[in-house]
């Protein structure tokens, strides 16, 4: 389909799946492009991928000729491309962000791949090590948002009645929280809004195990 945007997406990531949710629920077509990360040394790493985002990462999307990368920046792009639903009140805007960077900049960064692949060949750390490191980070990303989303105990969603990108970003986080065996019982509101996004088309159809690269479809 002509001007149909292309999404460059690993089934697993975190940053391509809150991407995969707002196509979703803005019911905007896309045509979904696999990047595996781990095979051949990364498939991020071909010429090919990285004349197109040379940051070697995903999300990235391409839309009538312009390329963006970054979930926050895709984010904004499909907000202004299609405004609705509405992630990003204009009331609470303000508000929306500072939930979403709680996970966009202080937590999922220090659990990409990049950054452990660095500390596993220049300190050698083991896989128990590494795993400690990711469970740390996410405990304590989670911890402050729990905090954050508990004032607003009588609302459904974490700002209040009405989903926005916050839970873009909580889903996905959930998910790898629970790839590495984290505790969750102290973030109460926290499951509670994963409980609600759960019944969701958009969410289910954006989970890893529903993308064509996920290992559950290659059987």
């Amino acid at each position: 389909m002509k001007n149909q945007i292309q999404l460059y997406s690993y089934y697993r990531s975190s940053c391509s799946y809150r991407v995969r949710i707002a196509l979703y629920l803005k019911n905007i077509p896309f045509e979904y492009i696999p990047i595996h990360l781990l095979k051949k040394g990364g498939e991020q790493k071909n010429k090919q991928y990285q004349t197109l985002n040379p940051e070697e990462q995903v999300p990235c999307i391409v839309h009538k000729n312009q390329v963006i990368s970054q979930s926050m920046a895709i984010l904004q792009y499909l907000e202004d491309l299609c405004p609705n639903p509405i992630l990003f009140p204009k009331k609470e805007k303000v508000k929306v962000i500072n939930l979403c960077e709680i996970i966009n900049s202080s937590t999922q960064p220090l659990q990409n791949l990049k950054v452990l692949k660095y500390l596993k060949s220049h300190y050698q750390i083991s896989e128990y090590q590494k795993t400690q490191w990711i469970k740390f980070w996410i405990q304590k990303g989670l911890s402050s948002l729990e905090k954050k989303i508990a004032e607003n105990n009588l609302s459904p969603f974490a700002i209040g009645r009405d989903l926005t990108a916050v839970e873009l970003f909580i889903i996905p986080q959930i998910y790898n929280a629970r790839r590495f065996n984290v505790n969750l019982k102290s973030f109460p509101r926290l499951l509670q809004i994963e409980n609600l996004c759960q019944n969701l088309p958009a969410f289910q159809k954006s989970h890893p195990d529903a993308q064509p690269d996920s290992p559950v479809n290659q059987k």
